[in-house]
């Protein structure tokens, strides 16, 4: 420790500094003060302490000392660190004679953190001439700090920056970003998007002025920074990019298709496919759920239905052998029972690919309704082909697999309702529309007569799955009343949703296959159809019971009994579920130290989906 007379007489120095500096009109004429003040700033802990004051105090009227200055003040914001031993010895002796000194840095360095942005601010033009990207440079090193582990200092670390944000946002978002580009240290980067997400993006309407401007500014930030980024991030840029109102709601098609091909671009869906690629084909699940939303507003999921049709859908059958052949609900037809299986990873590891199958048929039957005719015509072949090996033509001892069945069969009639003709060629109908495609002058009774049968054999299995499902149902109902404990309870409560989830299945399946008997059938292009795994809705018109006074009953939707979601709970709620399901790591891995999380892209510095 510095002698005290010597501590003394510094701070006394820094005193008639300071003094002189406020006392004078003209400032500029005091050079020799404002150098006394730099230099304190390698001085003892107090001199620190007061020199960290007073250099953001007097910097924009000494521009010829503005590199020196800034400097020097940034010293004093990484001041040494109380280390967490030495931190926990001094604490353990309170009289320890060094707590005092070891104290006061922590103070020097919120101090100087404190004081960054009142450089930057009023400073004159000459002062931007000595000392250019003064914003940048601060906000720079204010991001590294953001990885300070007391409260205190992290607290003045996110003051410092939202107060420079406010003085000049496009130069210090430029700043910020810089620490997310693909080279940028991984902790720094989480602490820097953790903040983002936290502090600037609520406060948006108020910090991105212009609006308009500035949004796109911030749009091009996020496009550089998704070269190499975990799916997580990803998810956290689309929500930032989603939550602008330059693609709000009422925005041009234009807009939502520029959000459509950033995801467009994080699927990779110019590279050639690798069945064996898994990491690939998560990032494209968990990209095509994400597009979902922006399908329904208009953008066009061409480029995803393209793919899927030529890569995807021909190597379904492909891939790693599975013992079990479905993941979710299914018949074993072998040993003649249903089985409800919880699809949850940890619990049946054996199983991803066909979880990933099944995620796949599942964003493929919601992005149906959005697909264009021509699109329909090309990609609805291959449907009719999955739909046949999944539909067995007669009783076989393989396993039937009703959530297959299920989104297929919603696919294949809301295709077919776009492009009718098709069909006739593929299943046998004989749809006319007047068009040379109608194929009308040739056979297909044999396309019929096995589509049909296919069509048969599925609507016994599924009749006799419901009855046994209705059987199960009462047994849990039975088991519930007969519960002691609230695990028990749990246990019973879940599998009654599996057993209701699986008669909703079934439902649906009857409800699709039943007018596919017809040569020329109605298909179902609209909602009527309610996806097993989305909630529903209740429909709230009475019964004539109800109005004739006697008591309301259950409204039924495709022969089930379902209760209402409340307000605000949406189709979208599902898809947001199923991309945060696919986010929480199919498969883990990662950056260095594996601090990034899941696995995403397989390229860079090894960040993993």
């Amino acid at each position: 420790m510095a002698d005290a007379s010597d501590d003394s007489s510094e701070i006394n120095k820094l005193y008639e500094y300071g003094n002189r500096l406020n006392a004078s009109k003209d400032k500029s004429q005091n050079l020799e003060d404002y150098i006394g003040v730099i230099k304190a700033a390698r001085g003892s802990i107090k001199a620190k302490q007061l020199a960290a004051q007073l250099i953001p105090k007097y910097f924009k009227f000494f521009p010829t000392l503005a590199n020196q200055a800034a400097n020097a003040h940034f010293d004093l914001c990484e001041e040494e660190e109380l280390g967490v031993k030495t931190f926990r010895r001094l604490f353990a002796y309170p009289f320890h004679p060094d707590v005092e000194e070891q104290l006061v840095s922590i103070w020097v360095r919120v101090q100087a953190i404190r004081g960054l942005p009142f450089i930057c601010k009023d400073t004159p033009e000459v002062v931007e001439k000595d000392a250019p990207n003064l914003v940048s440079k601060i906000v720079d090193v204010l991001g590294q700090l953001l990885t300070a582990e007391e409260n205190v200092e992290r607290d003045a670390v996110h003051k410092a920056l939202m107060s420079l944000l406010r003085q000049d946002v496009e130069a210090a978002l430029t700043a910020l970003f810089k620490h997310l580009e693909p080279s940028a240290d991984d902790t720094i980067r989480e602490k820097v998007l953790n903040f983002i997400r936290d502090k600037v993006f609520p406060q948006k309407a108020e910090l991105l002025r212009p609006r308009e401007q500035m949004e796109r500014h911030l749009t091009d930030l996020v496009k550089k920074c998704l070269q190499d980024v975990t799916g997580a991030e990803f998810k956290l840029f689309m929500d930032l990019l989603n939550g602008l109102s330059i693609f709000g709601e009422g925005t041009p098609p234009e807009r939502v298709q520029e959000l459509i091909e950033i995801i467009e671009g994080q699927a990779d869906l110019d590279a050639q496919f690798i069945v064996e690629d898994v990491d690939h084909i998560d990032r494209l699940l968990t990209c095509l759920c994400m597009a979902l939303p922006y399908f329904m507003r208009g953008a066009s999921n061409s480029k995803f239905v393209n793919y899927l049709n030529k890569n995807i859908l021909p190597a379904f059958d492909q891939g790693h052998e599975a013992k079990f052949c479905v993941f979710g609900f299914y018949f074993c037809a072998q040993c003649d029972v249903v089985s409800v299986l919880l699809r949850m990873k940890d619990f049946f590891p054996q199983l991803p690919e066909e979880r990933r199958k099944l995620d796949l048929l599942k964003s493929l039957a919601e992005s149906s309704d959005y697909i264009t005719p021509q699109d329909s015509r090309q990609l609805l072949p291959s449907v009719v082909q999955l739909l046949k090996k999944c539909m067995a033509r007669r009783k076989t001892g393989e396993d039937y697999n009703f959530d297959f069945v299920e989104c297929l069969l919603y696919t294949f009639h809301h295709l077919s309702h776009k492009t009718p003709n098709a069909t006739n060629s593929l299943c046998g109908y004989k749809i006319v529309t007047g068009q040379p495609s109608d194929r009308l002058g040739e056979d297909f009774s044999d396309c019929y007569k096995e589509f049909t049968e296919r069509l048969t054999n599925a609507e016994d299995l599924t009749r006799a799955t419901m009855k046994r499902l209705t059987q199960g149902m009462a047994e849990h109902n039975k088991a519930m009343a007969a519960a002691k404990t609230e695990a028990d309870n749990e246990i019973i409560k879940t599998k009654k949703q599996n057993t209701t989830k699986g008669l909703r299945t079934c439902n649906n399946i009857l409800a699709m296959t039943q007018p596919l008997h017809s040569k020329t059938p109605s298909f179902i292009g609209d909602k009527k159809i309610n996806l097993s795994w989305k909630e529903t809705v209740k429909l709230s018109t009475p019964s004539t019971a109800a109005m004739a006074g006697g008591k309301r009953t259950a409204t039924t939707f495709n022969g089930s009994s379902n209760t209402g979601n409340k307000k605000g709970r949406d189709n979208g709620t599902v898809q947001s579920q199923l991309v945060n399901r696919a986010l929480e790591g199919i498969s883990h891995g990662g950056g260095r130290g594996s601090s990034r999380g899941g696995r995403w892209r397989g390229r860079g510095r090894g960040r993993k989906f």
